[in-house]
């Protein structure tokens, strides 16, 4: 007996309903897919502009409050903008969202930012790109995930490449102090993940504008009371020229990789499973690492290759596992 329902479109044509969910499904992968490609573009062109700016131009206190600042009033217009009257924001909600913006968003901005002042974009984007394992062990934790063999393998191979990065690389003109930027760029690591997780659950029922808004002021917060606790404001760059190198690549950080690029970001997450999500920080490896060679911001190492290597095959793993998974359940 054929169960798979049809629904009529016209004298003699049927169209399956089935299909019509498969197109639907295809449709929304591609447009997550295409809007995690280009948010990433812009993230892998985020640590190279950063690198610039750090620590001549700004500090990671003064960055963290402008990414931020511009980044609450862009989704706090776009919200008004594009108002959703059948949504339902409790004050349980808002003061989560705020929370995690306090502790995640934050604390993921201001550790990147301070890995990056003493380390390279590319050592920073090698742990970015352990993004899909740190969410992947999340979801372990939380027993929303299981264990696999080839999971477990990802894991130590991941493991085992941070490790590289972090015991290999030498002080140098282009890191001042590498073991310490990349403990930082390692905990930013797992702040996003943990941000990503909980962000994908909100998600489900909240829109883009509205979950973004209350997560960028809550970092905002913390942001501002942490440079008012430690009075370390600087920023040159603001009183550099408007049509100045540094003011035109801080303005690049503030409209695409802050603004747009978590925007599509949010879209890839309603749209995609988070560890695939997550998986896209690969891509941001790729770019940093092009540009960085090209602006000098980093020299080549066989040891940073072969962190990059093992890296990659623990995200190849992770994935396969989660493919697999998905294909048999």
């Amino acid at each position: 007996m054929n169960t798979q329902q049809t629904k009529s479109i016209g004298p003699g044509n049927e169209v399956s309903s089935g299909e019509d969910t498969l197109k639907v499904d295809k449709r929304g992968r591609m447009v997550g897919n295409v809007s995690m490609f280009i948010a990433k573009t812009f993230s892998g062109l985020n640590e190279n502009a950063l690198k610039y700016l750090l620590p001549t131009w700004m500090n990671a206190f003064t960055g963290v409050v402008l990414r931020l600042g511009f980044g609450s009033l862009f989704f706090w217009i776009l919200g008004w903008l594009r108002p959703d009257k059948t949504e339902q924001v409790t004050m349980r909600d808002r003061l989560l969202l705020l929370l995690t913006g306090i502790i995640a968003v934050f604390g993921y901005m201001y550790t990147l930012l301070i890995g990056l002042t003493y380390t390279t974009p590319i050592s920073s984007s090698i742990f970015i790109a352990l993004q899909a394992t740190v969410v992947y062990i999340i979801c372990l934790i939380l027993r929303t995930d299981r264990l696999s063999t080839g999971r477990l393998i990802g894991i130590f191979l991941g493991i085992g490449g941070a490790l590289i990065c972090i015991l290999t690389q030498k002080h140098s003109e282009v890191a001042s102090n590498p073991l310490l930027g990349n403990m930082f760029c390692l905990l930013s690591t797992f702040l996003f993940s943990a941000y990503l997780v909980i962000e994908k659950k909100f998600l489900k029922r909240l829109s883009n504008a509205t979950v973004s808004k209350y997560t960028f002021s809550g970092g905002l917060l913390a942001g501002i009371v942490a440079v008012l606790i430690s009075g370390k404001w600087f920023a040159p760059v603001l009183t550099s020229g408007v049509f100045s190198t540094p003011f035109l690549v801080l303005a690049f950080v503030l409209l695409f990789p802050t603004s747009l690029s978590y925007l599509l970001t949010d879209i890839g997450l309603k749209k995609l499973p988070a560890t695939v999500v997550a998986l896209y920080s690969n891509w941001i490896l790729i770019v940093a690492a092009i540009v960085s060679y090209v602006l000098g911001q980093d020299k080549f190492s066989w040891w940073q290759i072969l962190s990059i290597i093992l890296i990659i095959a623990s995200v190849f793993l992770v994935e396969s596992a989660e493919a697999k998974d998905h294909k048999h359940s």
